[in-house]
C-alpha cells in the first residue's frame, strides 16, 4: 500500500518514520508548507519532499494520506484529500467544532473514501487492558473514574497551541484523549461541567462527566506542568479498582521528543511503557482496515462524539454552568 504524509512537524515525522518501517507499505512522499521541514523528513526516510498537497498529488502515487497539520487545518485538508479520492488518517482532534467534523465525515462518505482519526490512547496497552477488565466485570459495575494528563505547554514550541481558535485549548487538544477513552469504556455521557484556569503560561482544566449508566468521571488536563509528560487513569467499581500511572508502571522513564537532534524547541510525543509502539500499531491497524474493509477500533463517529463532549466542556468553562448532552 502506498502512503503519503501531509505535515512534517513532530507528529508528521513520527508517521513518516513509522510507515518507512512498516512491511508492505511504501512511503511515496511527504509535504509541508515549510519546505525545509519536508526536506528534513524526506531525507530521514528516503522519500520525496513536496511543498504542497497539490504538488504531491500530481507527482507521486499513493492510496492513503496521513494528515498531521495543526488542528485548525484538519477540515480544509480532509476535504481536499477526500476530493482527490484518497483514504485519510488524520491526527486528533478530528476538528475544532462538531459541525465541521460532521461535514468532514459526510464529505468522505460522498467521495467514497475512509476517514480514520488518531485517538491513539485506545492503542496504549495499559488503557486497552483497563477497558477489557471493566468490560469483563472484574471490578463489578464501574461507578467512579479519574484521569489525569499533564505536561509542558506545547505553545512554547508551536505558538498556535496558545491560540484557542487554532488549537481548541487544553480540553480539545489534550483532554480529548481521556474524553474518548471514558466514552469508549463507560458509554455515552449525559452532562458535562468544567472549571479551569488560563493565564498564557499555564492552561488547566478539570471536567466532570456524568454518564447515562450513572458513572461519574473526573478528568484533569494541564499544560505548563513543571515536569515531564505523564498520565494516569483509575476506575473504581462495586467490586474493585483498576488503574494505570505512567510514572509507576515502568522502571525505565521514557521522555521522547520530536526533532530531538535539531536542538530546536519541541513538542513532546507521549510514550507507552509497553513494548509495542502504540502509534505504529494504530497506523498499521488503520491501513489493515482499508485493505480488508473492516471497522476500526476507533471510528470517525467516535472522534466526533469526543469532540462534541469537549466542545460542551469548553461551553461549561465559559458559562460556569452544567451542559446537558
Amino acid at each position: 500500500m502506498k502512503v503519503a504524509v501531509v505535515g512534517c512537524g513532530g507528529m508528521g515525522q513520527y508517521h513518516a518514520q513509522s510507515y518507512a518501517k512498516m512491511p508492505g507499505v511504501e512511503l511515496t512522499g511527504v509535504c509541508d508548507v515549510d519546505y525545509e521541514l519536508a526536506l528534513d523528513a524526506a531525507k530521514k526516510v528516503n522519500t520525496s519532499a513536496f511543498r504542497s498537497f497539490e504538488e504531491m498529488v500530481l507527482s507521486a502515487e499513493f492510496d492513503v494520506v496521513s494528515i498531521a497539520v495543526p488542528s485548525y487545518l484538519h477540515k480544509e485538508l480532509v476535504v481536499k484529500v477526500a476530493a482527490a479520492g484518497k483514504h485519510i488518517i488524520c491526527e486528533k482532534p478530528i476538528a475544532l467544532h462538531p459541525q465541521d467534523a460532521l461535514e468532514m465525515i459526510r464529505c468522505c462518505e460522498e467521495y467514497g473514501v475512509r476517514l480514520f482519526i488518531g485517538h491513539v490512547v485506545r492503542f496504549f496497552p495499559e488503557y486497552a487492558q483497563i477497558k477489557q477488565q471493566v468490560d469483563a466485570g472484574l471490578i463489578g459495575k464501574a461507578r467512579v473514574a479519574n484521569a489525569r494528563r499533564v505536561g509542558g505547554h506545547p505553545g512554547e514550541a508551536r505558538s498556535w497551541f496558545k491560540e484557542a481558535d487554532k488549537s481548541g485549548g487544553v480540553i480539545v487538544d489534550l483532554m480529548v484523549h481521556d474524553i474518548d477513552f471514558m466514552r469508549w469504556t463507560l458509554g455515552e455521557a449525559k452532562s458535562v461541567y468544567a472549571m479551569g484556569h488560563c493565564n498564557g503560561e499555564i492552561e488547566y482544566a478539570l471536567v466532570t462527566l456524568v454518564f447515562e449508566s450513572g458513572a461519574v468521571a473526573n478528568l484533569e488536563a494541564f499544560w505548563g506542568y513543571p515536569g515531564s509528560f505523564r498520565y494516569a487513569a483509575e476506575f473504581a467499581g462495586s467490586g474493585g479498582l483498576v488503574s494505570t500511572d505512567s510514572m509507576k508502571s515502568q522502571s525505565l522513564q521514557i521522555r521522547k521528543s520530536a526533532q530531538e537532534q535539531s536542538g530546536d524547541k519541541v513538542v513532546e510525543i507521549p510514550q507507552s511503557p509497553g513494548f509495542t509502539d502504540p502509534y505504529y500499531k494504530e497506523l498499521q491497524h488503520f491501513l489493515s482496515c482499508i485493505k480488508t474493509g473492516s471497522e476500526p477500533i476507533v471510528t470517525a463517529h467516535d472522534a466526533y462524539k469526543a469532540l462534541e463532549i469537549a466542545a460542551a466542556a469548553r461551553e461549561s468553562l465559559e458559562t460556569g454552568k452544567v451542559v446537558l448532552l
